[in-house]
């Protein structure tokens, strides 16, 4: 069977939004639209035609198109977990070496561009990275914290000496 990937994407595209099929429906001439796009594109004409062949057609006769939503389901989670893979070895990333700090697949691992490498699970480093993000984070708003306590010092400082510069007037 072939993958979603397989399909070129212009093949799950609706002709009116030009975008992966959002619910779709299918016409008696057997072309498809996104069930809004369709029902858009008909709300401002008074003759209900296939905006591709000009065929007309009527919304009863257009049946949701199971098959064709699943598949660019299918083709959007595929799509979207593309970027996990090794671009070497199409495996998934699994592990992060240490040495070169890039995620790596399991036959990465054993390759000689990571030969003596240091590796752990890629949810470990993940777990890492996070900590030292929050640990740059919470240093940062300390450094916030106190240079706005400066700027609350600073402008009461103003305002007590413009006070008493008006009083002594």
């Amino acid at each position: 069977m072939a993958t979603t990937s397989s399909l070129p994407e212009e093949d799950l595209t609706c002709p009116v939004c030009r975008d992966i099929f959002r619910d779709p429906v299918i016409l008696l001439c057997s072309h498809s639209f996104c069930k809004d796009c369709i029902h858009g594109y008909w709300r401002e004409r008074e003759v209900k035609e296939c905006p591709v062949c000009r065929k007309r057609s009527k919304l009863s006769d257009a049946p949701r198109n199971r098959a064709l939503k699943n598949l660019c389901e299918a083709y959007s989670k595929e799509k979207a977990s593309a970027g996990v893979l090794c671009s070497l070895h199409g495996e998934k990333y699994k592990l992060f070496c240490r040495d070169h700090g890039q995620p790596a697949c399991l036959v990465c691992q054993t390759s000689e561009l990571h030969t003596n490498h240091k590796f752990c699970p890629m949810d470990e480093a993940a777990k890492e990275y996070k900590e030292s993000v929050l640990k740059l984070l919470q240093n940062k708003l300390e450094v916030l914290e106190a240079d706005s306590r400066n700027c609350v010092q600073t402008v009461d400082t103003i305002t007590v000496r413009a006070g008493r510069q008006i009083l002594s007037r």
